[in-house]
């Protein structure tokens, strides 16, 4: 799903644009009991609760993709009688007017969802009358080009409100005020089917995942039997482990560096595409080369990403074939330079102020300060600067 997918799915969360129909709500305690269910017509719920579930779904279709917004595909399995695939499209066809269905749900959320907190699991289902699309990209509602029909989840942590005090009108008093168990924004939660090219997929289902490394793989199998990609995390790891299989000792901070400048070059060389800039095997390899790596040490690249790659394979036998995206490397946004004493972050648009250097001896990292240097908020002169003066 592109970026401009998903916003036209978020603006029907909203009273003017509102397709949702029905709505369900199961409150989950620590013992993973159903505390209390409900299912309702969303037009029956007050402006207010309307408006707190708006914000709730719009958050689960927010977020950086790829990361916390992640599309998975089914397996062919999956979508045969039996499947996960087929069971969430005959909850979604039932409309979430099969008691019996929701209930299903409910149970494999509970069996599979990994927490200590009490939790709500909301499932809302809407039919969303596509409007045309003009050759200039101007949406005509008066033109249909179809319908998406959807349901859509979120599992929310329930909270204990933090303790304050408050005004007692009736002790005239200030005094603890009752603390109340709140719903917090959503942790997880699903799209199904995407909406792919202003159309239903009921190939895939877009995951999100407030946090990136909490990914839920034990929900994700049960409940979506859906392929997950490696985390954003475990990209980042993947693509050091092939670094540091591909140079081995002879890395150095340039070749990092260099890297680190040229997956920069490639995400701009594709912003503008629809899809993030993923970088598989052929893609690493093509930045490896422009950073200048020695040819004698690609001529070990492919066999040296392969055992990088068996090693995944050994650790999780459901992984896909490896991929990185490239906003999810380490570097990007910003560089961290370490030694047991010292941290250094770098803005990675200015590598070029570092370099290395043997001084009396010994190799030392050398940044150039020739702008304004503060140490604990405090503005210092440098000799270079004193000198100037």
């Amino acid at each position: 799903m592109t970026g401009n997918d998903i916003k036209e799915i978020k603006k029907q969360f909203s009273l003017d644009n509102c397709t949702i129909d029905h709505i369900c709500g199961c409150y989950v305690n620590n013992e993973k009991e159903k505390q209390a269910v409900s299912r309702d017509a969303f037009m029956s719920l007050s402006e207010e609760e309307q408006h707190k579930y708006f914000e709730i779904f719009k958050k689960t279709l927010t977020g950086t993709a790829g990361k916390n917004l992640i599309e998975m595909e089914f397996p062919l399995a999956e979508e045969a009688a039996g499947g996960k695939q087929a069971a969430l499209l005959e909850l979604r066809d039932s409309h979430l007017e099969d008691e019996a269905l929701i209930e299903s749900f409910y149970d494999k959320v509970i069996e599979s969802y990994d927490t200590v907190e009490k939790y709500y699991i909301i499932l809302i289902h809407a039919i969303y009358d596509i409007p045309g699309m003009t050759k200039d990209m101007i949406i005509n509602e008066d033109a249909s080009e179809g319908v998406f029909d959807y349901i859509c989840c979120a599992i929310c942590p329930v909270k204990l409100e933090k303790g304050t005090l408050s005004y007692d009108p009736e002790e005239n008093r200030i005094a603890e005020k009752v603390r109340d168990w709140i719903v917090s924004d959503p942790a997880h939660g699903f799209l199904f089917p995407e909406f792919n090219d202003r159309a239903a997929d009921i190939h895939g289902v877009l995951y999100y995942s407030k946090k990136s490394e909490v990914l839920q793989d034990g929900f994700i199998d049960t409940v979506l039997g859906a392929m997950p990609p490696m985390s954003a995390g475990n990209q980042a790891d993947f693509f050091n482990n092939v670094i540091t299989e591909t140079l081995g000792e002879e890395i150095s901070l340039g070749d990092v560096m260099a890297i680190n400048d040229n997956v920069r070059i490639m995400i701009r060389d594709h912003s503008d595409d629809p899809e993030p800039y993923l970088m598989d095997k052929k893609e690493i390899r093509k930045v490896f080369e422009r950073s200048g790596i020695d040819n004698e040490v690609m001529e070990d690249f492919d066999w040296k990403y392969d055992e990088v790659v068996k090693t995944v394979s050994d650790e999780d036998d459901s992984a896909e074939a490896p991929y990185v995206q490239a906003t999810n490397v380490q570097g990007i946004k910003k560089i961290d330079i370490r030694t047991p004493d010292i941290v250094i972050k770098v803005n990675p648009e200015r590598t070029d102020l570092i370099e290395t250097r043997f001084i009396d001896g010994r190799e030392c990292l050398v940044i150039a300060v020739d702008d304004r240097v503060e140490i604990n908020g405090l503005e210092v002169h440098t000799i270079h600067r004193r000198d100037r003066s």
